[in-house]
């Protein structure tokens, strides 16, 4: 698990850098911040920092779906009605993503797995990591945007400026940012092509373009929409749509979710199940 610990590291030394760069390009911004009076601009563009969290079923399918049960019935039966689907309107444009033939003969096969990289705590990717239930931090100065996430301590440095070529594909891909007028608008490339969109195995591909408009609405809420944009999959440009809240308890914070230990059973269920008695005692594991 040394990667995970490597990676929580490096979002803190993020976050001690962000805040550092926001103190220096804001002039004290971040004094007035604490002091509880948040600046509206930030080098002249609308001031974002704080905790945001999404509010709706697109983790479960960003289509428009009904309520049901899980397909895994072993699942159902240990936990009921908790492992219920709730339906949602859905948050794509249109209410349909418009897959090739090909593709969509893939998603249906990544349903059939049912291996949804979250089951195993792998990095959620973009734009995944914004709507998956868990609250998330961004932390904007007068350079780079931060975004930190709860699940997993994932995280991502959006580099302000012109769009480059990215070195390698990865999980989280690699941003690229710029505003247009007070919408900060985030172009994302190289995403490795394992992640899914939701549960329901929409997914995006390694050549596909993915870009977010984050839009201020008032003090405490924004406009998201994601733009997806890849000819090998989709038959079209397709784009997301939906609102983004900022947490407003006093105390709000990203807490830990480090979901590696618990995805444990599911990785390595097989190989517990090896174990003699006093073994399973050991690692606390009921027989």
């Amino acid at each position: 698990m040394g990667k995970y610990c490597r990676l929580a590291a490096c979002t803190a030394a993020l976050l001690t850098a962000a805040c550092t760069t926001a103190t220096a390009q804001t002039g004290g911004a971040a004094t007035a911040v604490t002091a509880g009076v948040s600046p509206a601009t930030i080098a002249g563009h609308p001031n974002i920092n704080g905790v945001w969290q999404a509010m709706n079923e697109a983790n479960w399918n960003l289509e428009p779906h009904s309520a049901q049960t899980q397909p895994n019935r072993a699942a159902e039966r240990a936990i009921g009605a908790q492992a219920a689907i709730p339906a949602s309107l859905g948050v794509v444009q249109g209410g349909e993503i418009p897959y090739t033939a090909e593709a969509k003969a893939m998603r249906a096969e990544k349903i059939a797995t049912g291996l949804d990289p979250e089951k195993a705590c792998y990095l959620p990717g973009i734009p995944r990591a914004t709507y998956m239930g868990y609250p998330f931090q961004i932390i904007q100065g007068g350079g780079d945007v931060l975004f930190a996430y709860e699940y997993a301590s994932a995280n991502r440095v959006v580099q302000m400026g012109d769009i480059g070529i990215p070195p390698i594909d990865t999980w989280m891909g690699t941003s690229y940012g710029r505003w247009e007028g007070d919408t900060l608008v985030v172009t994302t490339l190289a995403q490795n092509g394992e992640t899914w969109l939701d549960r329901a195995a929409n997914f995006v591909a390694p050549t596909t373009t993915v870009v977010e408009r984050f839009t201020p609405m008032g003090p405490n809420h924004m406009n998201y929409t994601v733009t997806f944009d890849d000819p090998e999959i989709y038959t079209r440009p397709w784009t997301i749509e939906m609102p983004l809240y900022r947490r407003m308890e006093k105390n709000a914070q990203l807490l830990e979710f480090k979901c590696v230990p618990f995805a444990e059973m599911y990785l390595y269920g097989d190989l517990y199940e090896t174990l003699d008695d006093e073994a399973k005692a050991r690692l606390g594991i009921e027989n």
